[in-house]
């Protein structure tokens, strides 16, 4: 088998691919909340990814892609056998959980896969694990068997109704708070909108909260600047001291702001990609 062959494809939405690939040295030492950096080929751009599953048996990392820009659209095209030029890693710094022993894992769109490592873990640990899953709708729920091996608990929620459950993610985690849930902290990942409604959700509630901003990453080492926000009240970046933060000391208007800087052209090029 060859260094980082694509040893595995699936699609789990509408421009949304699962990738299992073969990448041994990576695998030794990655753990819950890393993140790798990838390259199609010779010339293509460097893209962090965060990693979603991984087996040191088999030597092989799961990650999530979403068709949203050219790597991305460029990668949805490979498949099995197919090998990535660079796959480097792991990189940014591992969850941190272990005091808590009551924990509720929030996950909306595709950021549900990336609480899966932590599930996994603290399910591991024996520790009591909670999953609130939230997308537009049903087709966009992700690892929803995952879930169901690896916590106590499963709730799923779409902003349409369509699963059965209408609302949002903060909508649920009220509710079973107000049910006499009680947690010791929340890890929330997915939108920046999504998050900063938990966090404030759970500010009211007295629950610490812990948030990934590795949506915000471009370069993955530092030197672009683009996952550049405010902690706190001090400047930091989510590739170098994240990609996990205390979310009640995240400036989300700002970090919202920001992102919107070049939405615009963004969706030009993605057009021009896809010959739309």
């Amino acid at each position: 088998m060859k260094n980082f062959e694509i040893v595995a494809k699936r699609q789990l939405a509408e421009n949304v691919h699962e990738y299992e690939i073969y990448a041994p040295l990576v695998v030794k030492h990655c753990l819950a909340g890393q993140f790798i950096i990838l390259r199609t080929d010779d010339e293509g751009e460097r893209v962090p990814f965060t990693i979603c599953d991984y087996s040191r048996e088999n030597g092989t990392v799961r990650i999530l892609v979403q068709e949203i820009g050219y790597t991305t659209v460029k990668l949805s095209q490979m498949n099995v056998g197919d090998a990535l030029a660079d796959f480097v890693g792991p990189l940014g710094n591992p969850t941190d959980l272990k005091e808590f022993k009551r924990v509720c894992l929030v996950g909306g769109g595709i950021g549900s896969a990336v609480i899966y490592p932590q599930a996994k873990q603290l399910h591991s640990e024996g520790k009591s694990v909670d999953v609130i899953v939230g997308a537009r709708n049903k087709s966009l729920l992700m690892y929803t068997d995952e879930f169901e091996r690896t916590c106590d608990n499963l709730y799923l929620i779409t902003d349409d109704g369509s699963n059965g459950n209408k609302g949002f993610v903060t909508d649920m985690l009220k509710r079973l708070a107000e049910g006499g849930k009680s947690y010791d902290c929340v890890f929330a990942v997915g939108p920046l909108p999504m998050m900063r409604a938990v966090c404030n959700l759970t500010k009211e509630l007295g629950i610490k909260t812990v948030v990934s901003m590795n949506s915000l990453m471009v370069d993955g080492t530092g030197m672009c600047g683009c996952c550049r926000l405010t902690v706190d009240g001090e400047i930091k970046y989510a590739c170098i001291d994240g990609p996990e933060f205390n979310g009640h000391s995240v400036d989300f208007d700002e970090t919202i702001l920001r992102s919107r800087t070049y939405r615009e052209q963004e969706q030009a090029h993605l057009c021009n990609l896809r010959g739309r």
